[in-house]
């Protein structure tokens, strides 16, 4: 875990490092030494604040987690109505921030490693959780629980998808193009609701 006390300037510039590194490699196959490089930092120093590699992955994880939070739960204030919510979520997933190479990249590395650590399919789960719960806060007022249910899931596994087929492409993401494909799916489905 982090050192109390650690400087937050430092501390970013690692969970940085470490996110450009994977980004740049497509695995977890980057030393603490190459990520202190990058973010001009020592390897002693890296390892002071975050003990072994495992530990600032999680950090790096845990930023992640809590800066789509942060963006989600923004975008949610800023929503008046349920359908307004789903397309602030949907919007988020695949802003500017979020869905850049780099992070995708992230995403899907801390995805196949969460298959052999308990901790970071913890996190996961987390996030899991709080996609659900961010769908269905609009969901669930546009149509009947169960139908809510599945359409979260549908959604949840549409964004999911979209991070791993562009994983598998050359070139820039195209946000616009992806959050498209999900609205789409989503008025679809709207429009042949039952009533809550």
């Amino acid at each position: 875990m982090p050192k109390l006390g650690m400087e937050p300037l430092r501390r970013r510039a690692l969970i940085d490092a470490t996110i450009s590194a994977i980004g740049e490699r497509g695995s977890l196959d980057v030393t603490m030494s190459e990520i202190a490089g990058r973010a001009g930092v020592s390897s002693a120093l890296a390892h002071h604040y975050f003990g072994a590699k495992h530990d600032l992955l999680l950090a790096t994880m845990g930023h992640l987690l809590a800066e789509l939070g942060a963006e989600v739960r923004s975008a949610l204030r800023a929503s008046a109505d349920p359908r307004a919510r789903l397309s602030a979520v949907i919007a988020v997933n695949f802003s500017e921030t979020q869905f850049r190479p780099e992070t995708i990249a992230a995403w899907l590395t801390f995805y196949v490693a969460a298959q052999q650590s308990d901790d970071l399919r913890r996190l996961l789960r987390i996030y899991a959780r709080r996609l659900h719960s961010n769908l269905m806060s609009g969901l669930a007022r546009l149509m009947s629980r169960p139908e809510a249910e599945r359409v979260a899931e549908s959604v949840a596994a549409l964004i999911d998808g979209l991070y791993i087929r562009r994983a598998l492409k050359d070139g820039a993401p195209n946000p616009a193009s992806a959050a498209a494909l999900v609205e789409e799916y989503l008025t679809l489905r709207l429009s042949n609701r039952k009533a809550p």
